[in-house]
């Protein structure tokens, strides 16, 4: 019979007991409550009158907005299991940004100082009891400061049973306190309302980045794949080395782009910080995507109309996008059929729009279910909705179409 390997009730419950005191943090935690200490040890030395002072000089520190910073890097380092560079010790490193982060510093000065001041007065109290005891059970004579009055001479031997006594009480009284001052700093030093927005915000940036990331391989390697596909299964049909010719140079081409596009996709994600925007193809290069379609073999009807150069830099980007995924739905689910593509900057607004005759019962889509709701379109209606514009894609009498309006001065 094989044995059970959850140990028995009474080793967890130990060792439930036992674990604090084997943990670096609690000895850590210990240290900074006594650091604390210092600033009463140092008046003492200058003074040993008016003892009101210390709290007065810690409460008018703690309206500086660099304490805040200060005591959360020692917070972190000192009572966090995580480290001081760990987010997830809940304290926050930063300077005091508004009234309510400069109060909550000063009580958090205060409510240390007094914890720090009764750990002290309880390590030096509870270690002279223990070696009192010592010195009572081997017939020594006890020290005057004891907690405890003990009586001197012989015949005490048995006191040395209670000598671990004192010291078990002070490790559960350091484990205890240092709990307190950990939960402490979360509450009093920890994020304000307004740095836990601005970390969300942060974080909701980071994956906006990250699934515009997503849309640009899915447009840019995806158009490309499906061009070079088409064009070598065309080529492939004809048999015409001067067709295979054309074919080979438009699958050259159109690689070619989308190892740049590639390139300034990877650059966003190995330096986060820069973003690189200004190089993305924008409808300035229109005429290169339309050739990049025809040389697939459709027969594409182009009509671009009005000032394509006064279209916000962000929008005349998504629309190159966009106008992009539509033709690339066209070559995946109909192949090289005639196509219209209609780019239009009109009363402040930009209109796109690409259609192409249905085949086999829709081509919008990956599935080919004809509901339009493959991540192609999903993309083109996530771009326009992030501008503040709107998708349709589907059946129009005999034809797909995709059709996209963005305002040009309504970006969200």
């Amino acid at each position: 019979m094989l044995r059970s390997l959850r140990p028995p009730a009474h080793r967890v419950v130990r060792n439930r007991w036992l674990r604090p005191l084997i943990r670096r943090v609690t000895y850590t935690r210990w240290l900074h409550l006594l650091i604390s200490t210092l600033v009463f040890g140092v008046w003492l030395f200058i003074s040993e009158d008016a003892l009101y002072v210390p709290v007065i000089a810690l409460a008018l520190l703690g309206f500086l907005p660099a304490m805040r910073l200060v005591e959360g890097l020692q917070a972190r380092l000192l009572l966090s299991p995580y480290g001081y560079k760990d987010d997830a010790s809940g304290i926050a490193v930063a300077s005091s940004a508004t009234w309510a982060d400069r109060w909550r510093t000063v009580l958090w000065l205060e409510l240390r100082l007094g914890l720090g001041m009764v750990t002290g007065r309880a390590t030096v109290g509870l270690l002279g009891l223990s070696t009192d005891l010592a010195l009572t059970a081997g017939g020594g004579t006890p020290g005057t400061g004891s907690l405890i009055p003990l009586p001197p001479g012989e015949g005490h031997w048995w006191y040395a049973l209670l000598v671990p006594v004192p010291i078990a009480v002070l490790l559960a009284a350091v484990v205890g306190l240092g709990e307190l001052m950990a939960f402490l700093a979360r509450r009093l030093l920890g994020p304000s309302a307004a740095e836990r927005l601005a970390a969300l915000e942060e974080r909701t940036e980071q994956l906006l980045e990250r699934n515009r990331i997503a849309r640009e391989l899915h447009d840019s390697i995806g158009h490309a794949l499906t061009v070079a596909v088409v064009q070598a299964g065309a080529a492939r049909a004809a048999g015409r080395p001067e067709f295979t010719e054309r074919a080979l140079t438009a699958i050259e081409e159109t690689g070619r782009a989308a190892l740049e596009d590639l390139e300034r996709v990877l650059l966003v994600l190995r330096e986060s910080g820069q973003r690189p925007a200004g190089g993305r193809p924008t409808l300035a290069d229109a005429d290169r995507l339309l050739e990049s379609a025809r040389a697939s073999g459709a027969a594409l009807d182009g009509e671009v109309s009005g000032p394509l150069a006064r279209v916000p830099g962000p929008v005349s980007r998504e629309g190159y996008r966009i106008v992009q995924e539509a033709l690339t739905n066209v070559l995946r689910h109909a192949g090289p059929v005639p196509t219209r593509v209609r780019i239009a900057v009109a009363a402040g607004r930009l209109e796109l729009e690409v259609c192409n005759p249905l085949a086999g019962g829709g081509n919008g889509n990956v599935n080919g279910s004809g509901t339009g709701n493959g991540s192609g379109l999903r993309g083109i209606r996530e771009r326009a909705a992030l501008l503040g514009g709107e998708a349709s894609a589907g059946p129009h009498g005999d034809e797909w179409r995709v059709r996209v309006g963005l305002p040009l001065d309504g970006q969200r």
